[in-house]
């Protein structure tokens, strides 16, 4: 791979070219963030402004070092809903709080015990399976969303206006190359609304009464809820929070490998993962969704081949200023549902794909009765919704109780393999090379 920097990390871009930049990092993020909170019944205006916030504080924690942007994270749509339906909006943000307090007690632990433990808790053959588990169990959402009118009724235009969507991000992201094809949801939505607003699907009169400046209803603790923490909120939380634990190290690895650094070493994963648990925290306390850091991004950076820190405060610091326009905040709201219906059948199918992938990746044998028993179990209880009821204060869902099944049998049952010191020596041999 060519990693030869146009901009290296601690480079400042040219004011004429620093707003272009950014905007492409705002461009790549922006579909999937916006996405999240629809789908959730949060706004997606917070979500732009945690986003950026979020973003800013994970640069100042890892030292201005790793090019890494944050938005909305898919892994958690389905406890977050959960948690928002049994308790309000109070209750999916002190989730979402707790996520980013698991993080950061990860954080501390690998900083003092280093980070091949939180591996062996993961390998591939317990969050393989998990990611697909999160990305199927979404699959009736999508497909509702896409089908059905307001009334909840089959509507022939509707499934139109979600399949002219899906067609267009297929066609953006197979077919056209650069800076597009790293857009595709963006570009699949702007298709789908102009298609909605040809078959008249938009009401466009909402934008036209928006204010230019409008203040967000944030969701502040204490303010506008009662902060109490309950067991159920916690097992509800925290297992698909340690999951997601491994995608955020799967992304450094790529973006190690992209930047030609070793970001796992220096300046440390235990910053990085702070880092996400603190934009995660930071979201939990205004209204939004939680964070992860964006493998769109990591391809953009791998495009552009310019990976300045400051490009990706720009992008930021434009979504922050962007969750406070009220014209764009109001246009975003009026995306008819089947738009977003159709592209959540192909986004969620490709989070599905990427456990497969994992899997492939990582070369699990299934002829192993090991590898088939831990698998089989995760996919039934967690497509399935299994959950176990304690008591009223205490219930474990499908989608947390599969993992804990999972990291269980992977504990418990014989036969287990050592993780390979090759998920590592790949990043260290390049920044050997670099360094050389």
């Amino acid at each position: 791979m060519n990693n030869e920097p146009i901009l290296d990390v601690k480079d400042y871009p040219k004011p004429t070219q620093w707003l272009t930049l950014s905007l492409q990092h705002l461009f790549a993020m922006f579909g999937a963030t916006i996405l999240v909170p629809y789908l959730i019944g949060l706004d997606p205006a917070i979500a732009l402004i945690s986003s950026g916030l979020g973003t800013l504080a994970f640069l100042w924690i890892t030292k201005w070092q790793v090019p890494a942007y944050l938005g909305s994270s898919f892994a958690f749509i389905v406890p977050v809903k959960l948690a928002y339906e049994a308790g309000g909006p109070g209750a999916a943000m002190i989730g979402t709080f707790l996520a980013g307090v698991v993080y950061g007690i990860v954080a501390l632990v690998i900083k003092k015990a280093g980070h091949r433990w939180i591996m062996n808790l993961l390998p591939p053959i317990v969050v393989g399976p998990v990611i697909i588990v999160i990305g199927l169990s979404l699959s009736g959402t999508a497909v509702d969303m896409a089908m059905n009118n307001p009334q909840g009724d089959y509507s022939l235009i509707h499934f139109s206006a979600a399949l002219v969507t899906l067609a267009a991000t297929i066609v953006f992201s197979i077919y056209l190359r650069g800076m597009l094809s790293i857009i595709p949801i963006l570009a699949g939505i702007v298709v789908g609304y102009l298609y909605a607003l040809a078959v008249g699907l938009v009401d466009f009169q909402p934008v036209m009464n928006a204010k230019w400046f409008q203040m967000p209803e944030f969701i502040i603790p204490f303010v506008n809820y009662e902060v109490k923490i309950t067991l159920d909120l916690v097992a509800l939380m925290v297992p698909v929070a340690i999951v997601t634990l491994s995608e955020h190290i799967g992304h450094q690895l790529v973006l190690s490998k992209v930047v030609g650094r070793d970001y796992i070493k220096k300046p440390g994963l235990h910053r990085s993962i702070l880092g996400d648990g603190t934009a995660t925290m930071i979201s939990g306390l205004m209204g939004g969704p939680p964070k992860t850091t964006y493998g769109e991004n990591i391809g953009v950076l791998a495009i552009t081949r310019v990976y300045s820190v400051y490009v990706i405060a720009g992008a930021a610091v434009l979504a922050t200023i962007f969750g406070f326009i009220g014209k764009i905040t109001a246009l975003i709201q009026t995306i008819p549902t089947p738009v977003m219906g159709g592209v959540s059948i192909l986004l969620f199918g490709i989070i599905a794909s990427s456990g497969l992938r994992m899997l492939v990746d990582s070369k699990i044998d299934f002829g192993d009765k090991r590898n088939l028993v831990i698998s089989s179990v995760i996919l039934v209880i967690g497509i399935g919704g299994a959950f176990i009821k304690f008591s009223e204060e205490l219930e474990i869902h499908g989608m947390a109780l599969a993992a804990i099944c999972g990291i269980v049998l992977h504990l418990l049952l014989p036969g287990k393999e050592p993780i390979k010191d090759s998920l590592f020596d790949e990043t260290d041999a390049d920044t050997n090379k670099k360094t050389a």
